[in-house]
């Protein structure tokens, strides 16, 4: 059971690579990238409120602390998604995933101000592994044919600060309440704010379409299995390594292309893979040792 809160995480992270894979599809179907990231977080938030609904009365708990903890946890989920977004559009999906992976040095920055966990050497080399491996997995070295704009990089960074915030509100959230309360007003929030972005019109008529089963496929694995493995997970993890564990998603959206869309990885992307999923591999057994 030592693995077990690392295990879980790493689960969360594959099904984001997944569902990373979904929306890849959807995309080339001509959806709009906030349509998408809105029904990941409306599918998942129903999936939530039954969970919670089901046991109402054990798993309602009255704490304004969790109530914070889990909006955080909800702004930061729709920052990620949102930036994220926003970055392929002012640069490359190679510079957006590359930036929106540096959450595990935010990570470690807060947790070292803040005295949550200490600066080791050890966690510094493993945050500079699977940041060169995500580089060579996404192609970012090759600055012939990236562009990078100042707004391409910011909101690669904000993608990245937000990611960092979400971990930060499910780990102290779930360490006061029940996963489902935590998970039911944290994607509330989200719902809200990426309607806002998104705008009724657009997202009604997902309803009518024919892809309206992969926005399901993509809300159950992308919100409503993932966001359940991983606030149980998190809550016997360190926010470092379950930054650092949250890796593996870009390897698996990268195998999930080359299985099912066709794509081609060259020696150094898997280099690139390879050296993710060693550093990742080595702290999951250094923390559970």
């Amino acid at each position: 059971m030592k693995y077990a809160g690392v295990g879980l995480v790493m689960l969360a992270a594959i099904c984001w690579g997944i569902s990373g894979g979904i929306a890849d599809i959807l995309m080339t179907k001509g959806w709009d990238p906030m349509v998408i990231s809105f029904y990941r977080g409306a599918v998942g938030f129903i999936c939530f409120l039954a969970w919670f609904l089901i046991r109402f009365k054990k798993n309602w708990t009255f704490s304004p602390r969790l109530y914070f903890w889990s909006l955080l946890a909800g702004v930061g989920v729709a920052g990620n998604f949102t930036f994220y977004f926003l970055g392929i559009q002012a640069s490359s999906i190679a510079v957006a995933a590359t930036l929106m992976y540096t959450a595990p040095v935010f990570v470690l920055l807060i947790s070292f101000l803040f005295r949550i966990e200490r600066s080791t050497w050890f966690k510094w080399a493993c945050i500079f592994g699977v940041l060169m491996g995500i580089v060579l997995l996404t192609g970012a070295y090759n600055t012939e044919s990236i562009s990078v704009s100042l707004a391409g990089a910011a909101a690669g960074l904000g993608a990245g600060l937000s990611y960092a915030l979400f971990i930060f509100g499910f780990k102290n959230a779930s360490a006061i309440g029940k996963p489902q309360t935590t998970l039911t007003i944290a994607f509330f929030s989200f719902c809200l704010i990426l309607l806002f972005f998104t705008g009724s019109g657009e997202a009604t008529k997902v309803l009518t379409s024919s892809d309206l089963g992969w926005f399901i496929l993509l809300g159950l694995v992308g919100a409503g299995i993932s966001f359940i493995f991983y606030v149980i997970g998190v809550r016997k993890t360190a926010p470092t390594t379950a930054s650092m564990v949250a890796m593996v998603e870009p390897v698996t959206a990268s195998i999930f292309g080359v299985l099912l869309l066709g794509d081609q990885l060259g020696l150094i992307q898997f280099l690139g893979m390879g050296l993710i999923l060693v550093t990742v591999t080595i702290l999951s057994v250094k923390q559970a040792g």
